[in-house]
């Protein structure tokens, strides 16, 4: 059995991860160095970066309100790890709540920084189930097989799931969460999503005031309960 390379715990093969699809939920979002500031003043980029993380947590919450148990995050650094991070919390709470850790390649960690490595470390940690989608210790990435290794991840993480949480910058003509985004369309799955334009307008409407965001945020009608 393969063993990650950060927390050295197993990590199993998509074929051995089974979790109900109909309680399972996968997130997908931008990195934090994709993150345009408030009004692009670098005065802001701790706030606005602050801002999509509470607003991840409220999409969580309301996922889970509605009965979803599985949340499976792709370990990415930004909102991947921020969303498992949340999750952990919510596991303490509720037991039924559980994390999947869906990696590309073992490798996959090599350039994290040393704070993003202590916080994957804890993810791991917490996580129900650690899945390595490519399961050749040697995969490197964009060399020969290695090109698909974060599209298998996305696509694995959608075809587990019966609904998406995406932290989607519709500036970004390309990137991976669009392609995780748009294989849910194709493959039938529920989409619930927001974009900087939406955390710009609660910045908008809280006077950029962390305390207000926060609570303007937590008053957000549930997503999971509209029709589109």
């Amino acid at each position: 059995m393969l063993t990650s390379l950060v927390s050295e715990l197993p990590v199993i093969s998509p074929a051995e991860a089974v979790f109900p699809a109909e309680r399972t939920l996968c997130i997908t979002g931008h990195r934090e160095k994709s993150i345009i500031p408030y009004h692009d003043l670098p005065i802001y980029r701790e706030l606005t970066a602050s801002a999509v993380k509470l607003m991840l947590c409220r999409y969580i919450d309301m996922a889970a309100e509605r009965g979803y148990e599985w949340f499976i995050s792709g370990l990415a650094t930004g909102t991947d790890l921020w969303a498992a991070e949340y999750i952990i919390e919510k596991k303490r709470l509720n037991s039924r709540i559980k994390l999947v850790g869906a990696m590309p390649y073992l490798r996959h960690a090599d350039h994290f920084s040393a704070a993003q490595r202590k916080l994957l470390e804890k993810v791991e940690k917490n996580c129900d189930c650690l899945v390595s989608v490519n399961q050749d210790p040697q995969a490197v990435y964009n060399k020969g097989p290695g090109r698909n290794l974060y599209r298998d991840r996305n696509y694995f993480m959608v075809d587990r799931s019966s609904a998406v949480i995406a932290f989607l910058d519709d500036k970004q003509s390309w990137s991976g969460t669009r392609q995780t985004v748009n294989y849910g369309y194709r493959t039938g799955r529920l989409i619930k999503s927001f974009s900087l334009d939406d955390v710009y307008r609660i910045i908008d409407e809280s006077s950029a005031d962390i305390r207000e965001i926060s609570r303007n945020i937590a008053f957000l009608e549930n997503v999971f309960d509209l029709p589109y």
